[in-house]
């Protein structure tokens, strides 16, 4: 970008930072998706020719959509007649199922409006009229649960804008909801989900392994951050507008896991007994030198990460010594390649960030089938909310993401166990 901004003038004219800040832009190459945490949207899309062509290959083994547990209607269909002498078959004729098909569509679902009367009626004994009380549909919202957990749905989950919600509503029901209503719906929901963080917070502060991540996002037009902590039973997803590792003591208030799960980040440091460095972040950096480097480094560390990654995949499965000479041998050569010196300023740097990291790289050796090598479980976390940072830019009011991050954990906490977003969803509002 450096030597667009300073296209307009004359280098004679650049003082020397600029000038340093010029080569320097021109010298190093852009990152992408593939050699740092930057999305595939962001990639430059090249040209296809010569690219394999999209589809099935020869050789694939073809696969067929299973049939429906539970039909919702069976339809049998019997020959009209005998194939070989003519006799005409009766219409409840037993036969043999000889192949079974399913036929797929969706109801024309339409709202279920029911209208509640308030009638006043007259005695006959002494002529006066008595008004019914005012039934509790006349009270609060017309909308009713399945209306409230299909809107929260498509606005935290499928990401859905306030415009998309109102088409959504109108197109597939008929039913106009105002933007105002879909607001009134998320305000009275989320004390239902901001209840639950009590008990999230009290499995992960009993955790042994926790992963941890965070995300910036705009609330209020200032610049904010939505963490994510990720234990093997519990999920808590926090707005605040602070970076900083207090965010951290204040989650987990003096609790002390024996491993944390992060990427290098300062306010990352220091919260469990053992910590395990994400190694997808170091892998994309390898990645990075491999492509721009001038030597070997980014390679070697690339085959090193394959074979860390195997080692994180197979461990529980493995046997002792097998594993003990898996995690000697991945020693052996990382402390080679950190012992070459290089004469590119890329590998020098990647390798200064590995050298601090030293002690964090294999931690989930010494946790087999406990430890994670990547931090991917919080960053899969994370995605719905970056996505929805990406559409709508941010939140005009902290209550609405204080309650979106009090859906999420709901709703991932929940997926542990199997459940779906849809029904965690309808549970929760149809209980207030």
């Amino acid at each position: 970008m450096a030597h667009i901004i300073y296209e307009s003038r004359g280098i004679e004219q650049l003082t020397k930072p600029e000038l340093i800040d010029l080569v320097l832009g021109l010298e190093r190459p852009g990152k992408t998706s593939r050699t740092s945490s930057k999305p595939p949207s962001t990639d430059w899309k090249g040209k296809r020719e010569g690219s394999r062509p999209g589809g099935a290959k020869p050789g694939h083994k073809g696969h067929a959509r299973a049939l429906a547990v539970t039909p919702g209607t069976l339809e049998d269909h019997r020959p009209a007649h005998c194939q070989h002498c003519g006799l005409p078959f009766s219409g409840d004729a037993v036969g043999e199922v000889i192949g079974e098909y399913d036929e797929i569509d969706l109801p024309d679902e339409k709202p279920l409006v029911r209208r509640h009367r308030r009638l006043a009626c007259r005695c006959e004994q002494c002529g006066k009229a008595t008004s019914a009380t005012v039934p509790s549909a006349a009270q609060g919202t017309p909308f009713g649960h399945r209306i409230h957990a299909l809107a929260l749905y498509l606005k935290t989950n499928q990401l859905f804008s306030y415009q998309r919600l109102q088409g959504v509503f109108c197109d597939l029901f008929g039913l106009d909801i105002s933007q105002g209503a879909l607001t009134n719906m998320f305000k009275r929901a989320a004390p239902v989900f901001a209840a639950r963080r009590d008990d999230a917070l009290a499995v992960l502060r009993r955790a042994q392994v926790v992963a941890c991540d965070e995300t910036g996002m705009r609330i209020e037009g200032c610049n904010g951050y939505q963490w994510v902590f990720c234990a093997p039973d519990a999920v808590d997803h926090t707005t605040v507008f602070s970076r900083a590792a207090q965010v951290v003591r204040d989650t987990i208030a003096g609790h002390q896991p024996d491993v944390w799960i992060s990427d290098r980040y300062s306010g990352q440091q220091g919260h469990g007994l053992h910590h395990q460095t994400c190694l997808a972040h170091l892998d994309r950096k390898a990645n990075f030198v491999e492509k721009h480097g001038s030597d070997l480094i980014g390679m070697r560390l690339k085959f090193g990460y394959d074979r860390a990654f195997g080692l994180a995949r197979d461990i529980a499965s493995l046997a002792a010594i097998t594993a003990k000479s898996r995690r000697r041998k991945l020693i052996r050569d990382l402390d080679a390649i950190l012992a070459t010196n290089s004469d590119c300023p890329l590998a020098r740097e990647l390798l200064g960030q590995i050298r601090r990291a030293r002690d964090q790289l294999l931690t989930f050796y010494d946790f087999p089938g406990l430890v994670d090598a990547t931090n991917n479980v919080s960053e899969r976390a994370l995605r719905p909310s970056v996505i929805q940072r990406k559409i709508t830019n941010g939140y005009r009011a902290k209550w609405a993401a204080d309650a979106e991050a009090e859906l999420r954990k709901t709703v991932d906490a929940a997926r542990l166990s199997g459940a779906s977003p849809y029904n965690t969803i309808l549970g929760a509002v149809s209980a207030r």
